[in-house]
């Protein structure tokens, strides 16, 4: 019923940029506000990024603001995150999840995820 499946990911050096996407499958995007996580190996799962059901309302975690960009086209059923300014530390497995508010990222919160994709970044 619920399915997200993200892309976009891949190999990119320092400064460079990336573009994700979240297509959902099965249901209409637009009822849900969209998560954007990340898992690097042997951490926990981090809230990204989260954008409210219409767009209305986004939020990031510090540690991306002023690189990140999320945005929805809910036509489309896609909901992206374009990473700019890349830098080692966002190497991870990026998801993206539906819940029915951003509140504080907390992962229970979060009904619905994708099967994640791969982004490095490295020289």
């Amino acid at each position: 019923q619920l399915q997200l499946v993200e892309s976009g990911g891949g190999l990119v050096q320092p400064g460079g940029s990336l573009r994700l996407s979240c297509a959902a499958s099965g249901f209409t995007l637009d009822y849900y506000a969209i998560g954007w996580f990340r898992q690097a190996p042997g951490k926990e799962r981090e809230g990204v990024s989260c954008i409210s059901r219409r767009g209305s309302s986004t939020n990031y975690a510090d540690s991306v603001k002023g690189r990140f960009t999320i945005s929805r086209d809910n036509a489309k059923n896609t909901v992206y995150l374009q990473m700019n300014s890349l830098k080692p530390e966002d190497t991870a497995v990026y998801y993206c999840a539906t819940a029915f508010g951003c509140s504080d990222y907390d992962p229970n919160l979060f009904f619905s995820w994708g099967q994640g994709t791969q982004v490095t970044v490295s020289s």
